[in-house]
């Protein structure tokens, strides 16, 4: 004998009855957790170094950034007082630093904030190698034309094949495509 199917309502009080298993659901992204946490950290302890080391050619300038690096900035802990910016640099560099240093203070004032870094301890130590900046290719000249090409094969002909023919076709390529 077959049973009915329950009406609409009697499903209902079935259902409402029986505790049936949540739905599964998948944790929150890590990142949306922590957020709040990293810009609590952030405002109490500032970016440090990392911001420093995106920036620091522009802040101390070509030559220095190769021979320096920004290691850490070590808070005060008097109230009020600005930190201290430890660099690592390279042997002799040490001493241009510490004449510069009201200069580098200064700059540092601009990116980090008023007194956020006033003093600079100086470590000597190896210079982790900076990537220097890409410079743009130059643009590759036209090939000869085939009347060009042909004149300079012919004057060549008596050459015997080898690298020295090779060299002088490609010497003449470049003399007869530089416009002066």
């Amino acid at each position: 004998m077959r049973r009915p199917l329950p009406t609409a309502e009697e499903a209902l009080a079935i259902l409402k009855r029986r505790r049936t298993r949540p739905q599964f659901r998948s944790p929150p992204p890590a990142g949306k957790a922590l957020a709040p946490l990293i810009k609590q950290l952030d405002a109490k302890f500032g970016q440090g170094p990392a911001l420093l080391q995106t920036r620091w050619r522009e802040i101390v300038g070509e030559t220095l950034a190769r021979r320096t690096e920004p290691v850490r900035v070590i808070k005060s802990r008097t109230p009020g007082e600005g930190g201290t910016l430890e660099l690592r640099v390279d042997g002799p560099v040490a001493s241009l630093i510490q004449h510069q240093a009201p200069q580098i203070t200064a700059r540092l004032d601009l990116l980090l904030g008023k007194g956020a870094v006033t003093r600079l301890r100086i470590v000597q130590g190896p210079v982790k190698v900076q990537a220097a900046p890409v410079a743009p290719r130059a643009r590759r000249k036209p090939p000869l034309d085939a009347a060009q090409e042909r004149e300079l094969a012919d004057s060549l002909g008596a050459q015997p094949e080898g690298g020295l023919k090779d060299a002088l076709l490609k010497l003449g390529r470049g003399v007869l495509r530089d416009p002066r």
